[in-house]
């Protein structure tokens, strides 16, 4: 039997639209916007990498955020 471990994320990596007021996606960080990727599910790692290679042309630069809890 595996141990399942619960991750709580206080940090969130925020990438706004550059196209769409009020579009983000956002991502599980740590305090420095260091993304487990492993963790993540197929579809927000793909979303991620759209995101990071599309700074300054659909997405702004990321930022950290913390998340309310």
């Amino acid at each position: 039997m595996h141990a399942i471990h619960s991750v709580v994320h206080a940090f969130a990596l925020r990438f706004d639209s550059l196209h769409q007021a009020g579009r983000s996606l956002r991502f599980p960080c740590d305090a420095h916007g260091a993304i487990d990727l492993d963790a993540l599910p197929d579809r927000a790692r793909n979303n991620y990498f759209v995101a990071r290679t599309t700074v300054g042309r659909d997405f702004a630069h990321p930022v950290v955020e913390p998340v309310a809890g």
